[in-house]
């Protein structure tokens, strides 16, 4: 019988090394706010791949991950280049800690969250990543979460290209949707881009939780919908 991952044990300790930051999480009643919609979400369409873009502490990681793991099947790729803004600046990165630099430490990390045979790390960056998908012999993706760079040109790279490798009923998280004063300077471009996918409504289907930094969940209506959106 397959066990069920989320103990008080296991949330304190994701709350201490995974740390989540802008998920509506409260740790003082271990509530890991959208965690559980990331872990749900893989616990009841339970998808084969899923594809992580960015990550401070791998805490969305480590929620869909153990998804699969109570799953009892899939596995998860987690792009990141290791960014830390304190070393490449905001422009490369805002929530970036320079963290998945020692592939050794990589695995240390999601291996003490109990997710570590199912995380594969690509120190790369999204535009490094995507262009090898094929010759990585990675299968479609049933699962995106975005959160990488968060100018509008790199969510719109970040979802297209994840798009080019999804298909209909795919879903994709777009994290940071509710970061009113980042959007206002053009620090970032994530509520203007779901501002634009929603209006191709034969093609996908959008909810937001503007909530905490906010997250967008995305279901794709069709196969090819990349041919939709525009170069704009």
């Amino acid at each position: 019988m397959q066990s069920f991952s989320l103990t008080t044990e296991l949330i304190e300790t994701i709350f201490k090394v995974a740390k989540p930051l802008g998920h509506n999480e409260r740790p003082s009643n271990l509530n890991l706010g959208f965690g559980f919609i990331y872990y749900a979400v893989v616990r009841a369409i339970r998808p084969k791949h899923i594809v992580v873009i960015g990550s401070g502490y791998g805490f969305s990681v480590v929620c869909l991950a153990l998804g699969l793991k109570d799953n009892g099947e899939g596995r998860l790729s987690f792009v990141d280049p290791s960014y830390s803004v304190l070393k490449h600046g905001p422009l490369k990165t805002v929530g970036g800690r320079g963290k998945w630099d020692d592939p050794e430490r990589v695995a240390q990390h999601f291996s003490l969250l109990g997710v570590g045979e199912i995380v594969t790390h690509y120190k790369l960056k999204s535009d490094e990543f995507f262009p090898n998908f094929g010759s990585l012999g990675l299968p479609k993706i049933d699962v995106a979460f975005v959160d990488g760079n968060h100018s509008y040109q790199n969510v719109k790279y970040d979802f297209t290209a994840s798009l080019e490798h999804a298909k209909k009923n795919t879903y994709i998280f777009l994290h940071d949707t509710n970061i009113y004063v980042r959007e206002v300077v053009r620090n970032s471009g994530v509520k203007r881009w779901v501002k634009r996918i929603k209006k191709e409504k034969e093609c996908f289907e959008v909810i937001d939780f503007p909530f905490s930094s906010g997250v967008g969940i995305v279901r794709v209506l069709q196969d090819n919908v990349c041919k939709y959106l525009d170069q704009s």
